[in-house]
Order: structure tokens, then C-alpha cells, then sequence
């Protein structure tokens, strides 16, 4: 499997080839939504929380006797029946969200993905982008330059302040470092831009 690779003029700088245990995986959507589901409740931050009657102060004494008054029963003024106390059936920041999923099934999803970023031709791989300072103009003239379908995700093979900064005011692109291309980015964004470097940090999955 071979594809062209595209200076950042976007103009042709020659071909590389693509591992097909990688780029050449038939789609699985089940274990695609699957990966996204474990990615994106592993993920989820449990805050929403409401005191119980217990859970709130005050006292427990019983407000007034139980009988001969002719007002209804009443407890103690933590109930949940009486305004701003104890809540009955409310949310709990002690339920667990997590999800278990195998390394193979979440890196052959991966695979699924990226495969099919190639199948549609969303996938563009970039020799080396280089900018002199970080400027969003000279960013976005470059990102104008390449075949991107309205949203676009940049893998990066290791930290650049200069590429990352000049990125950070375009709204329909994203950089994010290789070692973290993850589902729910791929499947968020519509084209992916690969560096040559991080094509090869990518194929050293598969061995």
C-alpha cells in the first residue's frame, strides 16, 4: 500500500508505504463504538452528587409528637418531605462508570479507524511542518494549502510549541501528539494529517 506524501506547500514529495496490519483493516463498527464507549466513560468525571438525610446537619429530634396534634406524621427535620433537607433517590458521585476493553480490541479499533481514513481518502500525510514563529496567519495558510475536509486533526511525533501555538485559534483544527491518537478525535474530525515521523511511530504498533 502506497500513498503520496505532500510537502507543506502541498505539493507531491514523494510516496511512502503504509502497513496493511494498520491501513488495511476491514471496518468493525461494533468494536469501533465500543472503544468509543470504553474511551468515553473511562473518561467521565462523577460529580453530580446530592445529600441524603442523613447526610445532611441538623438535629434528629422529632418535631413534634405523634399523635393528637392533627397534622400529618413527621420525623425529624432532615427529612426529604421538608424544604432545602435531605433528597431521596437523588444522584450519587459513588456510581463507577469504568469499562473494561482488551489492548487488542482497543488497538485493532484504532487500526479499523485509521483504515478507513485512508479507504475515504481523509488521510494526508505531511513530509514536515516547519514555521519560523508562532503565527496563525502562516498556520492557516499552510493548513489552506493541504486537502483538508472542513476539520482536521494534526498527529505531531513529539512536542512543538511553535506548530501548537500557531494552531490554537483555528477552530476547525486540532494538534494532539501521536502517542495519544485515540477514537474519539479520529471519528470527531474528518481528515487526519500525518507527519512522516509519526506515520513511523504508528507502525511500530504493529510489530
Amino acid at each position: 500500500m502506497e500513498k503520496v506524501v505532500l510537502d507543506q506547500n502541498g505539493k507531491e514529495a514523494g510516496m511512502v508505504v503504509l502497513d496493511e496490519n494498520i491501513f488495511g483493516v476491514e471496518l468493525n463498527e461494533g468494536l469501533v463504538h465500543r472503544a468509543l464507549m470504553y474511551q468515553l466513560s473511562n473518561g467521565r468525571t462523577n460529580v453530580a452528587h446530592t445529600k441524603t438525610r442523613g447526610e445532611r446537619r441538623g438535629s434528629t429530634r422529632k418535631i413534634y409528637k405523634q399523635k393528637w396534634t392533627g397534622r400529618a406524621r413527621m420525623g425529624s427535620n432532615r427529612s426529604p418531605l421538608r424544604k432545602k433537607w435531605g433528597v431521596a433517590f437523588g444522584p450519587l458521585n459513588v456510581q463507577n462508570f469504568t469499562i473494561t476493553m482488551n489492548k487488542k480490541e482497543r488497538r485493532k479499533a484504532l487500526f479499523c479507524v485509521l483504515s478507513s481514513k485512508l479507504r475515504d481518502n481523509k488521510l494526508i500525510i505531511v513530509d514536515d511542518i516547519k514555521l519560523q514563529e508562532i503565527k496563525t496567519k502562516k498556520m492557516l495558510e499552510l493548513m489552506n494549502n493541504l486537502p483538508i475536509e472542513k476539520t482536521a486533526l494534526l498527529a505531531l511525533d513529539e512536542k512543538n510549541e511553535i506548530v501548537e501555538k500557531s494552531l490554537a485559534n483555528l477552530a476547525n483544527v486540532k494538534s494532539i501528539l501521536v502517542d495519544y491518537l485515540n477514537i474519539a478525535d479520529l471519528l470527531k474530525y474528518k481528515s487526519l494529517i500525518l507527519l512522516k515521523a509519526s506515520l513511523e511511530k504508528i507502525n511500530a504498533l504493529a510489530k
